[in-house]
This record gives C-alpha cells, sequence and structure tokens, in this order.
C-alpha cells in the first residue's frame, strides 16, 4: 500500500481542524511532523485533497470522499490493535448529548456503561442539537443524543424515547393555583426561554407557530437549571422538558401549568454519521440505552439506575 495509517490520522485530522498546526496539537506531533506526512500521502497517490487558502486547508471534492473511508478504517485498525493486544473491543466512545439528555440521562446511562466496560474511554459533550448536530457531521463524535430535528443528509437518525415539553411557573404565580392556562393568558406573561438553536426551544416555536403572537420573552438561558432557578425566583413562567422538572414538581418548588391548545411532544433521537464505522463500543452503548426506555411511552417515567 501506498499510504500509512499514520497518515490517514493525520489526513482525518487535519480535515477536521482545517489547520495543520491544530492537527498537530490534537495528535501529539510537531507541526513539520504533520504537515510533512499530509505532504507524503498527497505525493504517493498523486493527488490533492485540500484546497489551501492560506493557513486554512478545505477539503476538496477528493477529500470529502476519503474522509469517511479513512475514519472508519482508523476506527477499526483500533479495535484490531486492542484486540491483538489481549484486550477487549471496547476502546474509546466519544458522545455528544444535548442539555436535557445529558444532563438527565446521558451522565448515569455512561457512568453505567463505564461501570461494565471500564477500560474503556468515554467522553461526554453536551451542547445543544445545532452543535451535536455539527460534530458529528465532522467525525468528531461517534454517536449523538439529541432533543431537537436533524436534517443533515450524511446523518443518520433513529428515533429513542418520547419527551414532552411542559409550561411552569413559581408556586407563588398566579397560575399555580389553577393548574392550566389558556393562549390567550399565555399572551401575556414574562417568559424565560432557551436560547435558538437548542431543540427545546425549536418545539416550543413549533407549538406556537399556528398561534402568531409576540411573546414577552424577558431572558433566553442555555442552561434548563438557569431557567428553573430563574422562574422559581419569580421572574417569569418557562418551558423546558417534564424529565428536567418532575423532581422539582414533586417538591413542589415548581408547579405545572397545563397548556391543551399547544402540543409541546417531541422525540429524543440517536444519530450518526451514515458513513461511520460501528464499533463494538457503539453498538453496546445504543442496546444499552435502548433497554433503559424499553416499554416507556415518555422519558418522565424512566425508571434511571443507580450509580454505586
Amino acid at each position: 500500500m501506498r499510504f500509512t495509517l499514520r497518515q490517514l490520522q493525520v489526513f482525518v485530522a487535519v480535515a477536521q481542524h482545517e489547520s495543520v498546526s491544530r492537527a498537530a496539537q490534537s495528535l501529539a506531533l510537531s507541526q513539520s511532523a504533520t504537515s510533512t506526512s499530509l505532504t507524503e500521502l498527497e505525493r504517493q497517490s498523486d493527488c490533492q485533497l485540500f484546497d489551501r487558502a492560506g493557513k486554512r486547508l478545505a477539503l476538496n471534492a477528493l477529500g470529502r470522499q476519503l474522509l469517511p473511508e479513512a475514519v472508519a478504517l482508523i476506527d477499526q485498525a483500533r479495535e484490531i490493535e486492542r484486540l491483538l493486544g489481549g484486550k477487549s473491543g471496547y476502546g474509546s466512545l466519544n458522545v455528544g448529548a444535548t442539555l436535557t439528555v445529558g444532563n438527565y440521562l446521558a451522565t448515569l446511562l455512561i457512568g453505567s456503561f463505564m461501570q461494565r466496560h471500564p477500560e474503556c474511554r468515554v467522553k461526554l459533550q453536551v451542547h445543544n442539537t445545532a452543535h451535536v448536530v455539527q460534530q458529528i457531521a465532522h467525525y468528531e463524535l461517534d454517536l449523538g443524543l439529541i432533543e431537537g430535528d436533524c436534517q443533515h443528509p450524511d446523518i443518520e437518525v433513529q428515533p429513542w424515547v418520547e419527551d414532552e415539553l411542559v409550561v411552569f411557573c413559581a408556586p407563588q404565580h398566579p397560575l399555580a393555583g389553577r393548574g392550566s392556562a389558556s393562549l390567550e393568558e399565555l399572551t401575556h406573561e414574562a417568559w424565560i426561554l432557551r436560547e435558538q438553536g437548542s431543540g427545546t426551544r425549536l418545539t416550543f416555536d413549533q407549538a406556537m407557530r399556528h398561534h402568531p403572537r409576540n411573546l414577552n420573552i424577558r431572558l433566553e438561558l442555555e442552561h434548563t437549571e438557569a431557567i428553573k432557578r430563574a422562574v422559581e425566583s419569580g421572574l417569569g413562567i418557562g418551558c423546558i422538558s417534564r424529565l428536567a422538572l418532575r423532581d422539582a414538581f414533586r417538591r413542589g418548588s415548581l408547579m405545572p401549568v397545563e397548556t391543551p391548545q399547544l402540543d409541546l411532544r417531541r422525540q429524543f433521537y440517536f444519530i450518526w454519521h451514515k458513513q461511520k464505522y460501528r464499533t463494538a463500543a457503539m453498538r453496546e452503548f445504543l442496546e444499552q440505552c435502548r433497554a433503559l426506555t424499553a416499554g416507556v411511552s415518555r422519558s418522565d417515567q424512566i425508571v434511571l439506575p443507580p450509580i454505586v
């Protein structure tokens, strides 16, 4: 063969970072060694894989074709290396999750997975839906657990479990005693909502699209816990997942406000790149996620496993 696995590693890193210097840092190589490896790959293959614009390197058409094949080959080579070393195939797992899934499900799932496979190096990154989708598209993550819509043509999307948003308020709020509100009443309230780009905000906006009235959005926050604290403080009402609110509802520190006129249902999804090799760790983790939600109709009904 004209190429080496190291050359493919360098190619993938440069493609992901669009920079030789940043790729070198991620691989713990010198910049000159990284540049030489990439140059040799292109020279030996008598082809160009990147368009150069100053220090920025962008994949050309051939490079975009090669990237998924190179990522899959490197993943498989790592599994072979571990097997030849007498270890199991569970080498590493890099998971991305959106905030609701990440804070209330993924951490416990990963904790349980690591107990069963302590040799596996697991990373969890928590961002909003748009960011996780972008990372999956660039092969920066193995799996994504998201709560928003994904229409990316290169990404496989599979439904996981249904979720539902709920409007909520502080116990002292006038709506708390009634337990429900009409759309007309909701338009007069101050709102504390998630930021644009989040799956939660997308679901809320879609539910409100048939009722085009301007809302008084007082705050937009990136974290569900911050929204809960702001609503508890009496700054307004909010709308996030029932899963994130079930403990607060049990304590009585926050109160649900039912909204029969709004459809706030949504789906949690698994996502991964269509051309990414599915490692043994990916397959095992997916099975564990599905086992957790077997027979469950909605996310707030999930019985979370204790971590000991």
